[in-house]
């Protein structure tokens, strides 16, 4: 066979040359400085990835330079060929990630992004990036301006098969999952968007990476269930957190094999799926260790030729797919032959298919496309943009609840985090963490949940006493003095709640001066002379507590009365008794309640009062309510099974692999004769279940080891998260704010001396006629309910 004509080499080289200064040209006319970047790591894999997308780069005349991100390890490096393929900015390898040893490469494409904006001139010198894979064909320019793309509002295309950000996964790892956009592939966007969203894309990459509990197909949309998109999540949740809404075009970017809409010219090609056109196919990670590109004039396996493809498809837009199908490959193997050039390999033999690559129709097929500019409307198909301003603005709002240092109060957490996931919650929850020193030394909890630290209250500074329950309003107090927040309104729930839907002040009224609470009717000091030793204003006294919804200046202002006076009641043991207080034991121990109500009594804070937001599990319900949040403070049971949370206070159910609570009966077992009955005991089920599969999917996230099939204690929990939905789908629409709170984690702690001096004050206005008895404090059992 004759040898390929040099000229028809020469006239390859000599047109791929001429690209990059007709690129240049433009890009200086252009209005503003653009770069492209795309991210591989020192695999032959790549190399030849590369070389596809560099020579369609020059083809397309993308204006402005293009930067490959290499990745590489020290071994990598020292035996690493391919240096001279296109423009390099090297970083360092995140493979192997250095903290957890987690192998996973796909970071590398965040994290080298990130590596480059901090340390490459050229990011200091841009206004916009476009962000590709290795692997795609572009066809013609892609300017992020001409696109749309704004600052603050990037280009990206459609990945409609993150299907996390409908649903649970989207709720754990960002605050915004209403601004979460099943975005990738082509990303265009400006400099100063990139750098506030860069260092989230590869924290919530790391964060989605080590949450194996949630790598479920059903939950991620990977068909592998390894975690493998979780770079792909990390960008989406990234970008949700600094705010930032993309217009999704679905018709810029096609995956060879899929057929263009009618009209429609793709400018990007991106073959990262298996294609075929008649019996021939192309699948890359059959070429993940090819060092073709190495390998003089050795390319892919030619594809049908064009009138082929018109032979074996009679509709015209179903060929216009096969022909963009063979022009990715046919532009592959053009590099690859100009590139072997480039390397000094001998002329290739003369061929039909080389014949063709060289043809006027062949080059005439491959020019560069552009967008219609005159009406880029036409080409922008937008998916779901959502104005911001015009979608209800709601204030920012905060979760805060209080624990201690102990088994008892981890299992709780980890119920009441995992349900306010679920929830719908907007903004951020904080647990209110206090310690002693010494027990804080031992303590293993301290990843459950966004954790500020408090000095422990639960032996009193000054007199001894022994209570608890005087942590709640020292550490809201604490976190108030010590923590900045923007939030407007701040939600306090108990450990022991389980949440069912979303707590905001915008659903049940609250404002400055009107907090919200629900009842606790058995507060009976409200009426009786307890309200008038304890307030200036008794007939203020309000039978609250539970959920409380409050405006941030409100807090501010009431939360040292709140400690003060549960100090004071907790100091007037002359009025401990039933009658008085309604405690059935007599003991004091709800002196925080009192502390609450007659606080806000001294500042006339008036409740809205709500009976349609908790709910005790064994109580009966109120016909259609939809109730927010369990409160397990009390015994509940249905039929022979039962439960009680003090039953499991020294039991270690979090750190304990596979540990449960009995698993309570079916909902299938239940009586029908009484509706009543039936809506408690469904009820009652739901808060029991809540909790197992909370700590079932703790247990999976600690890497317990996996029992044998048959033995597992979550056999039912399993069977369970099989059909997992949002629990807050049947409580009530979920209410999506724009504007959320950011949680700043601070482990900082101080001296209480102003609570002391605090209390130094108000104990010389308890009255001088009460009685001396001195009550010890009945054990540490929370009568909280």
């Amino acid at each position: 066979m004759a040898s390929f004509a040099p000229a028809a080499i020469v006239v390859l080289v000599v047109v791929v040359a001429v690209c990059p200064s007709s690129a240049l040209a433009e890009a200086r006319k252009a209005p503003w400085r653009m770069h492209t970047l795309f991210s591989v790591e020192c695999q032959d894999y790549f190399d030849w990835q590369t070389v596809g997308l560099m020579h369609s780069y020059r083809k397309a005349r993308q204006p402005g330079p293009i930067t490959r991100l290499l990745s590489c390890t020290d071994e990598q490096r020292r035996r690493y060929r391919g240096m001279g393929l296109a423009p390099t900015f090297e970083v360092p390898s995140m493979s192997r990630h250095p903290r957890t040893g987690d192998w996973y490469p796909a970071i590398n494409k965040p994290a080298g992004v990130l590596h480059w904006l901090e340390h490459s001139e050229d990011a200091d010198n841009v206004d916009w990036v476009v962000i590709l894979d290795a692997d795609m064909i572009i066809r013609g320019p892609i300017v992020p301006w001409e696109l749309g793309a704004e600052k603050g509002r990037p280009v990206a295309a459609y990945y409609g098969y993150l299907r996390g950000c409908d649903n649970i996964l989207s709720r754990l790892h960002t605050k915004h999952p209403e601004l979460c956009d099943k975005v990738g592939g082509l990303l265009a966007m400006h400099i100063d968007d990139l750098r506030a969203l860069a260092p989230l894309w590869l924290s919530k990459t790391e964060e989605v990476r080590e949450d194996r509990a949630h790598w479920g197909t059903n939950i991620t949309g990977d068909i592998y269930g390894k975690g493998w998109i979780s770079e792909m999540y990390g960008y989406s949740f990234g970008a949700a957190e600094v705010g930032l809404r993309h217009k999704i075009n679905d018709d810029l970017m096609l995956y060879p094999g899929y057929i263009p809409r009618v009209g429609v010219e793709p400018i990007l090609l991106h073959y990262g799926l298996p294609f075929k056109v008649g019996n021939w196919s192309f699948r890359k990670i059959r070429h993940h260790e090819d060092g073709i590109v190495y390998d003089c004039n050795r390319i892919f396996p030619p594809p049908p030729f064009p009138r082929e493809v018109e032979m074996m498809e009679a509709d015209l837009n179903k060929r216009r797919g096969l022909f963009l199908s063979i022009e990715c490959i046919n532009t592959l193997n053009e590099g690859l032959l100009l590139h072997h050039a480039s390397m000094g390999c001998p002329k290739p033999q003369w061929s039909k298919y080389l014949s063709f690559l060289k043809s006027k129709r062949f080059s005439e097929l491959t020019k560069p496309k552009y967008l219609n500019r005159k009406k880029p409307s036409s080409q922008i198909s937008e998916h779901r943009i959502i104005s911001i301003e015009s979608r209800n603005v709601y204030p920012k709002i905060h979760t805060l609840f209080s624990t201690e240092c102990s088994s008892y109060f981890d299992w709780q957490t980890v119920g009441l985090v995992h349900s306010f996931h679920l929830s719908g919650q907007p903004g951020n929850i904080t647990r209110l963490l206090s310690c002693t020193d010494e027990v804080l030394k031992q303590y293993k909890g301290h990843n459950l949940a966004p954790t500020h630290y408090v000095p422990s209250m639960s032996q009193h500074p000054l007199t001894g006493d022994w209570y608890p329950a005087i942590n709640k309003p020292a550490s809201v107090l604490h976190w108030l003095n010590h923590v900045e927040t923007d939030a407007e309104f701040i939600v306090i729930l108990d450990a022991d709640m389980i949440m069912r839907g979303p707590i905001t002040p915008w659903e049940y009224g609250a404002q400055r001066g009107r907090p919200v609470s629900t009842p606790y009717e058995y507060l009976i000091g409200c009426d009786n002379e307890l309200a008038k030793i304890h307030t200036r204003n008794p007939s203020a006294c309000e039978k609250v507590g539970g959920v409380i919804i409050m405006h941030i200046d409100d807090l501010r202002k009431f939360a040292l009365l709140w400690l003060h006076k549960t100090e004071e009641v907790r100091s007037d043991k002359a009025h401990y008794a039933t009658n008085f207080t309604g405690d059935i034991y007599g003991s004091g121990w709800i002196s925080e309640m009192y502390g609450y109500s007659f606080g806000a009594a001294e500042l006339n804070l008036r409740h809205i009062i709500r009976r349609d937001i908790l709910i005790y599990p064994g109580y009966v319900p109120e016909p259609g309510v939809k109730y927010k949040v369990f409160h397990y403070g009390l015994r509940f049971g249905v039929g022979n099974w039962s439960f009680d949370k003090a039953d499991w206070g020294n039991v270690d159910m979090v750190n304990t692999c596979w540990a449960k609570f009995p698993e309570p009966p079916d909902r299938s077992s239940l009586s029908t004769s009484d509706e009543n009955i039936l809506e408690r005991d469904i009820l009652s089920i739901e808060c029991g279940k809540a909790l197992n599969t909370a700590l079932y999917l703790h247990h999976q996230s600690r890497k317990c080891p996996i029992p044998s099939e048959g033995n597992s204690n979550f056999s039912v929990v399993e069977d369970e998260l099989k059909h997992v939905t949002n629990p807050a789908a049947n409580v009530i629409s979920i209410h999506a704010s724009s504007r959320m709170g950011m949680s700043p984690w601070i482990r900082m702690v101080a001296l209480w001396a102003f609570s002391v001096l605090g209390f130094l004050v108000v104990i010389s206005m308890v009255l001088s006629n009460r009685k001396g008895e001195n009550l010890k404090a009945k054990g540490s059992r929370s009568k909280n309910v």
